[in-house]
């Protein structure tokens, strides 16, 4: 007999059902207590896929990297015409070797040009490097000491270059870590989620407008049901999706989405969006999107821009320095610093409580 006491009733519990949201732990892959510690990025051809294959990270890595070059680079007459020379793999110019570099170190972390000595030991090239080739080598002291170029050739031993052969740039270092931090690394899951997204949404729309056929035959006879769907995947074309159910065999529930429920898309799109390029540290209006409503809001955007890029080329100009012995100056390509501080002259100061300014008035008679 059914039991009817109410008392009998047990509740759920959540925290069997849901499991908590954790991030793994991680430690930094610094030197070890060895003579020699070997790194090389394993995930770079993920990364450079993920570069080429995924439309918005390839065009916030290109931003980044065209807009700290900005409109090139500026130094004295000697330096500049040093700089002239440089063809990178023959076509090159300084400018477009810096730009590769820079792209290549938001893609994986880590970006590397050979210094090309003539007789003299002048310095009078950059030759961009592969990542994927390249080992790391740190001595006990936690100084990197060498790099080693994976050969091509099996059996082939690998070159050696010592670290002052190599101008490398790691972005974004952490702690004691041998190598930089990819900006890759950091938006793949938000990349990841908006895809599958976008592509479960496909699979919906595909259904909605040309929807799959559950067809009930009244037989159960091979010749007759290969005969019937032969006729209507004729009909509807080859590529279209049919299932064919014999008479008998099975009973199927079409479990669907009430007709009045939301399934917009927009809304979980537009959340994707946002969330991406503030972890790139992008403004969508730099990339020719909107992400903004009003002038003042976009301008305040560019402006934040602004810093990140002066911070990268600050970057840039220090480690050209430091590692080829040059001065050069990156000037950003269009400031709004000074048509901010100019609208504000003229607007006045923002959300100023009206009682404030009457007391200081007061006080100032």
């Amino acid at each position: 007999m059914t039991n009817l006491d109410v008392g009998q009733s047990d509740e759920s519990n959540m925290k069997t059902a849901l499991a908590d949201v954790s991030v793994a732990t991680q430690s930094t892959d610094g030197v070890q207590d060895l003579e020699e510690t070997r790194w090389e990025n394993e995930d770079w051809v993920q990364w450079f896929g993920h570069y080429n294959k995924i439309p918005e990270l390839g065009i916030v890595i290109d931003a980044k990297a065209t807009w700290t070059v900005g409109k090139g680079f500026k130094a004295d007459e000697e330096t500049t015409m040093l700089l002239d020379t440089f063809k990178g793999i023959g076509f090159d110019t300084f400018n477009t070797i810096l730009e590769n570099m820079i792209r290549t170190y938001h893609i994986g972390g880590d970006a590397y040009a050979e210094k090309v000595f003539d007789e003299e030991d002048n310095l009078i090239n950059l030759k961009p490097l592969d990542p994927e080739k390249m080992i790391h080598i740190s001595n006990k002291q936690g100084q990197l000491v060498k790099f080693e170029h994976k050969s091509n050739v099996d059996g082939q031993k690998n070159q050696e270059f010592t670290a002052d052969e190599i101008f490398y740039l790691p972005r974004n270092r952490v702690a004691d870590q041998m190598h930089g931090t990819s900006m890759t690394e950091r938006l793949v899951e938000i990349i990841e989620a908006k895809n599958e997204f976008m592509k479960d949404w496909r699979r919906v729309l595909h259904r909605n407008v040309d929807p799959m056929l559950l067809i009930k035959l009244d037989t159960d006879n091979t010749t007759k049901i290969a005969n019937i769907k032969a006729k209507i995947d004729k009909a509807r074309g080859t590529d279209k999706e049919n299932m064919y159910i014999p008479m008998g065999t099975v009973e199927i529930e079409n479990i669907t989405t009430a007709p009045n429920a939301s399934l917009s898309p927009l809304a979980t799109i537009e959340m994707y969006n946002n969330l991406f390029y503030q972890a790139a540290g992008v403004p969508q209006i730099v990339v020719g999107g909107a992400g903004a409503l009003t002038e003042r809001a976009v301008s305040i955007a560019y402006l934040a821009f602004q810093q990140t890029i002066e911070e990268e080329q600050l970057f840039i100009e220090e480690q050209v320095l430091s590692q080829l012995n040059l001065v050069i100056d990156l000037e950003f390509p269009a400031s709004l610093q000074n048509d901010l501080l100019s609208d504000q002259q003229k607007d006045g100061p923002v959300n100023v409580d009206p009682s404030e300014t009457t007391a200081k008035e007061e006080q100032a008679q």
